[in-house]
Parts: structure tokens; C-alpha cells; sequence
């Protein structure tokens, strides 16, 4: 069966050729004294990365609000007036992109972002200066909702590049998981989940685990995500909700296959 179709909204900006436009021309660095060859490839890369450009035309904090964006529009998750939780979610592209999407920013929906460094406000959004790890974040998330569970759970989270692949690759996992398992404890029947994972093998073994709690789950690369990019998006849709398995876990202290 064929994939979700990318709408021409998400699909990845072009420069022009032709017809008497031009093409946007490649900006390269000159040599300087005290770069690196590595921070001179990262900065040449975003200088010439027309989602970085377009990220500052709409007043995005990062080029990865367009990789939800991309997401929402093959798969429609965020709807008006539903709860939306953001995890990790400084520097903030997200959480504008989701209450946008919800109506947050205008008084509808609601969006709790969360993270341990903090960042600037967002209108529309309640920010949590706090480790969804700590063992009371479902409980600040779900009072920062109204007392409620959420309709959506997004994570965008990556811990630091070491360099090493199948490093950076168990890091990430261990996130994603991490994740998952917040979602399990935070979302409403029917609800859905986003996270970030990296190719490399275990990203499957998440996605079985999703199984037996979403009624659909797969992976799916949005067009803002670099080409030369492991990266992958989970999109779990359908949550069942928690069983009664789950909740005895939780009250023994004991934790269920594939938790962080």
C-alpha cells in the first residue's frame, strides 16, 4: 500500500532554474583562523540550507518545525483544540508549530513544552522548566493540561553526537524509549505519538513494542530532514490505553519491556 502522500505544502523548497528566475547561489566560506573544518561544513550547510532561510522568514526558532509540519500534513495529528505535550522541546520550533496547529495560540488547544534547559515564551504554550525523567513529570504535565490526559505526545529529543554511529544510535533509542513510555503514562485512548529515532537496527525492535499499544505505527522521513540524515520519524497513531498489566508495573515499582 502506497505511503502518505507529501502535500505541496511540505514538499522540500527548490531553488529556481529557468524561465527567467535564478537559482539561488551556494554561499561558500572563505578560510579563517581558528575554525575548525568541521564547524566550517556546519556553518557552510545551514548558510545554504533553505529551510534554515525560510525557518527565519516565518519566525520558527529552528528548521525543525518543518519536519512537523511535514509530518502533520501526511498524517493530520494536531487538530483544533486538542492537548499537546513537547518533550526536550527548547529551542521551541515544535511547540510554535503545534500551537499553531491546535488553535493554542489562539486560546483553543493547549501545549505543554518541557525541558531541563529552559527557553523563551511562546504564546499559547505553558513551558515546564523540568526532566520529563523526574517521577513527578507526568503527573506537572497532565495539571499543566487542565488536570487531563493528552491527545498528543512529540519528541524531537537527540542526545549529543559522539561521532561514533552505533553510540549515537543507542542514545537516541534510549530516548525515543524513554519517550514512549512517557506517552504511555500521559496519553488519552485514541491519542498519538512522534518521536525521533536513527537507522541502525533496534529503531525496529521500538516499533514492535509500539504495536502492541497503537493501532498504527510507522516510520516516515518528512522532507525537512537532511537526505545524508539517519534520522526517522515514529509516527504511532491510535493509542489503546493503559491496561491493567500497566498499572500493576507501576505500583509494584517493577517496569515493563522496552522502558528506559
Amino acid at each position: 500500500m502506497a505511503g502518505p502522500r507529501r502535500p505541496e505544502s511540505a514538499r522540500r523548497p527548490r531553488g529556481s532554474s529557468g524561465r527567467g528566475q535564478s537559482r539561488r547561489l551556494k554561499v561558500r566560506l572563505k578560510k579563517k583562523r581558528g575554525r575548525t573544518t568541521q564547524q566550517a561544513r556546519w556553518l557552510e550547510r545551514q548558510l545554504n540550507d533553505p529551510f534554515v532561510q525560510l525557518a527565519k522568514e516565518k519566525g520558527y526558532r529552528s528548521r525543525a518545525a518543518f519536519k512537523l509540519i511535514g509530518i502533520d500534513d501526511a498524517f493530520n495529528l494536531l487538530k483544533p483544540g486538542m492537548k499537546v505535550v513537547d518533550l526536550g522541546a527548547a529551542p521551541g520550533g515544535w511547540s510554535q508549530v503545534a500551537a499553531e496547529r491546535t488553535g493554542a495560540a489562539r486560546g483553543q488547544g493547549r501545549v505543554v513544552a518541557i525541558d531541563l534547559h529552559g527557553m523563551e515564551p511562546i504564546p499559547g504554550v505553558i513551558i515546564l522548566h523540568k526532566d520529563f525523567y523526574d517521577d513527578d513529570a507526568p503527573q506537572a504535565l497532565m495539571q499543566a493540561l487542565g488536570d487531563s490526559h493528552a491527545d498528543v505526545v512529540l519528541s524531537d529529543m537527540a542526545a549529543h553526537a559522539t561521532g561514533h554511529r552505533q553510540t549515537d544510535h543507542l542514545r537516541i533509542m534510549a530516548l525515543a524509549e524513554a519517550a514512549a513510555d512517557f506517552a504511555r503514562q500521559v496519553l488519552a485512548p485514541g491519542g498519538h505519538f512522534v518521536a525521533k529515532v536513527l537507522r541502525g537496527g533496534t529503531e525496529n525492535t521500538l516499533l514492535e513494542a509500539l504495536k502492541r499499544d497503537f493501532e498504527k505505527v510507522r516510520h516516515f522521513k518528512p522532507p525537512a530532514s537532511r537526505p545524508d540524515s539517519a534520522e526517522l520519524f515514529v509516527i504511532a497513531t491510535g493509542f489503546r490505553g493503559r491496561t491493567a498489566h500497566d498499572e500493576h508495573d507501576d505500583d509494584s515499582g517493577n517496569h515493563r519491556e522496552g522502558r528506559a
